[in-house]
């Protein structure tokens, strides 16, 4: 019988599934360092993003909570402090409660748990970006403030 089709893949298949394979590996990292760094360094003057990142830096002194109490049932001080920290080492997400506003606090594109878990209840003093998107607040690339 006559068969067209054969069963060993040509090179020029192989060719092609290769270099589709090679463009799904990364891309990803094509976004992320976008996301990283959205502008030029060669670009001169000053973007206008680069502008409000400059002017959304802030210090922000408050009282470290973890979130995941804070928000379901408001727990904060000493009488919380114990179990925060737990839940913080723990991964659960950290934030900051300053002029009864809260505040997500993650360090630059990490999270910061390790740091600041042991200051659970406690007031300190983060510096970072704010940003803010339906109602939720963030203090990013938070660094301890040393006074």
């Amino acid at each position: 019988m006559f068969n067209s089709t054969s069963n060993n893949p040509s090179v020029l298949k192989i060719a092609v599934v290769a270099t589709f394979m090679a463009a799904l590996a990364v891309s990803p990292l094509a976004v992320a360092q976008e996301h990283e760094h959205p502008s030029s360094p060669s670009s001169g003057a000053a973007s206008g993003k680069e502008k409000l990142d400059a002017a959304a830096s802030k210090e922000v002194t408050g009282e470290v909570v973890d979130l995941m109490c804070y928000v379901d049932h408001k727990a904060m001080g000493d009488k919380h402090s114990a179990c925060g920290t737990k839940c913080i080492k723990g991964g659960g997400p950290v934030g900051i409660v300053a002029d009864g506003k809260a505040y997500l606090v993650v360090g630059e594109h990490k999270p910061i748990n390790d740091q600041l878990a042991d200051s659970c209840g406690k007031t300190i003093t983060l510096k970072g970006k704010v940003a803010e998107r339906d109602g939720l607040a963030m203090l990013e690339n938070a660094e301890i403030v040393k006074k």
